[in-house]
């Protein structure tokens, strides 16, 4: 087994050229191959089979998640339209960032684009009225690192500051416009 195992690494990555690094497939290759390694050499030395090591999970599972390493960029990238008051709007967008997050973890960057009737959920005092629990999965998801924008010019309208919204917002100058920048920057775009 790890025979095998170093015989089909030293395959990887000497078949590696320079533009391989693009090749998503070789890299994840790469990647479980090497995690594999490290692990059997580890058990090795403590006396366990390699066998056992990978008794766990089945052999080339299509299930088998990527490791992902600590300062690994994100793979995913998302932007939500949040332009709306009504509370049931609320609890769909909020729920599916949430879902997101439950999903991919910190292999997603997640930005939810507040302007309009939206903007409220990020004011200390809002002018209308947002749900407590509203509150509470707004307060959630930013612990989370999901990204919540507020347009300057919405705030401009209702004459507030950067003082009237929560301190993890950031105040982008246009609300669309951060959108339209973010789709540029491969962001996904959902809207509801």
């Amino acid at each position: 087994m790890i025979k095998r195992l170093f015989k089909n690494t030293i395959e990887l990555f000497s078949n590696a050229s320079p533009s391989s690094d693009k090749n998503t497939a070789t890299n994840d290759a790469r990647r479980l191959a090497l995690s594999k390694i490290v692990a059997t050499g580890g058990a090795v030395a403590l006396g366990v089979s390699a066998t056992a090591v990978n008794a766990h999970k089945p052999e080339d599972s299509a299930e088998e998640k990527e490791e992902r390493f600590p300062g690994d960029p994100p793979e995913h990238f998302i932007v939500y339209q949040f332009n709306e008051a009504e509370h049931e709007y609320h609890q769909h967008v909020l729920g599916s960032a949430g879902a997101m997050v439950g999903k991919y973890a910190d292999n997603i960057d997640i930005v939810i684009a507040c302007f309009g009737l939206g903007i409220h959920i990020l004011a200390k005092e809002p002018g209308r009225p947002v749900h407590d629990s509203i509150k509470e999965k707004v307060l959630s998801l930013a612990k989370q690192g999901v990204k919540f924008h507020a347009c300057n010019r919405t705030l401009s309208s209702l004459q507030w500051t950067a003082e009237d919204v929560l301190p993890f917002a950031k105040i982008v100058e246009v609300g669309v416009a951060d959108i339209m920048e973010l789709q540029e920057q491969n962001y996904a775009y959902v809207a509801w």
